[in-house]
C-alpha cells in the first residue's frame, strides 16, 4: 500500500487547511518543490498535490509551482486535482509531465463531463468523493449534495477512472483516525482501487488501513501528520510495504 503525500498549495505555499476552510490554514513551507523533493528522498512513490486557490476559483492557480514539480520527477506519478473543470486543464497538466487529474466538484454537478475525459484521456483521470455522513460534498466542502458516495463511485467506475480518492471531511486536518469503516464500505462496493484520504495521524492507522488493504485501498494520502511529525513519512512507508507484501 502506498503512503501518499499531500502537497496542498495556497499562494504558491505548502499549506494545511482544517477540514477545508481555507481562512484556517497552516503554512509549512514557502519552497514547495523543496518539500516535493524531501518527501521523494524518503521514499514516496507518488504524490498528491491539490491546487487550493484552483479549487476555490474553478481554475488552475498554481500551475506552475506544479509543473516545476512535475519537471523536477519526471519518472514520479503525480496526481492533481483542485480547479480542473475542462479538458484544456487536463491537457496543460498531462504535458507538464502530471501523470493523473483529480475531478472533484464537476464530477458531481456535471457527471458526464467525466465520461466526456475518460474517453479522451484514457487511464489518467481520477474522481475525488469528498464525503460526510455518506452524502457527497462540494464546492471546496462547501455544500453537501443529496448524493449517496457509494452510488456516485460505481458510476464514475462505469465511465472509466482509474480510481477513487476518498476524502471523510469530518476527519480531515483533525488528526483523528481514519474513517476506516466508510472507506472499506465504498471500496468493497466497486473494483477501482481507493484512495484513502483523511485523518491519518500515526503509525496506527498505517497498520489500520493495512489491515484492510486487500479490500481495494491501494494507497492513502497524508498531510498534516507528516508535516507536523506525529508520522515520519519514511517509517509509515516502510510499515505499509512490511504490512501489506504478498
Amino acid at each position: 500500500m502506498l503512503l501518499i503525500p499531500a502537497i496542498d498549495l495556497k499562494d504558491g505555499k505548502c499549506v494545511r487547511l482544517k477540514q477545508g476552510r481555507m481562512e484556517d490554514s497552516t503554512v509549512f513551507s514557502d519552497d514547495p518543490v523543496a518539500m516535493a523533493d524531501r518527501w521523494v528522498e524518503a521514499g514516496a512513490r507518488r504524490l498528491h498535490i491539490v491546487d487550493l486557490n484552483g479549487a476555490f476559483e474553478g481554475k488552475p492557480m498554481n500551475a506552475g509551482v506544479i509543473k516545476a514539480i512535475a519537471q523536477n520527477h519526471p519518472d514520479l506519478p503525480i496526481q492533481v486535482g483542485g480547479g480542473i473543470r475542462d479538458e484544456d486543464t487536463i491537457q496543460t497538466y498531462l504535458d507538464a509531465g502530471v501523470q493523473y487529474v483529480i475531478i472533484g466538484t464537476k464530477a458531481v454537478n456535471t457527471p458526464h463531463f467525466v465520461n466526456d475525459v475518460c474517453l479522451e484521456f484514457p487511464g489518467h483521470v481520477i474522481v475525488g468523493l469528498d464525503a460526510k455522513d455518506g452524502k457527497v460534498a462540494i464546492d471546496g466542502w462547501s455544500k453537501l449534495s443529496k448524493h449517496d458516495v457509494v452510488d456516485m463511485a460505481k458510476h464514475f467506475e462505469h465511465d472509466g477512472v482509474v480510481s477513487i480518492v476518498y476524502t471523510d471531511i469530518s476527519r480531515d486536518g483533525m488528526m483523528g483516525g481514519v474513517n476506516i469503516d466508510a472507506t472499506v464500505k465504498l471500496a468493497q462496493a466497486i473494483t477501482i482501487p481507493v484512495i484513502a484520504s483523511g485523518g491519518i495521524t500515526n503509525l496506527e492507522d498505517v497498520r489500520a488501513l493495512c489491515a484492510v488493504a486487500g479490500d481495494g485501498i491501494m494507497g492513502a494520502i497524508t498531510g498534516r501528520a507528516i508535516y507536523e511529525g506525529t508520522l515520519d513519512f519514511a517509517e509509515g512507508q516502510r510499515l505499509a510495504d512490511e504490512l501489506t507484501q504478498e
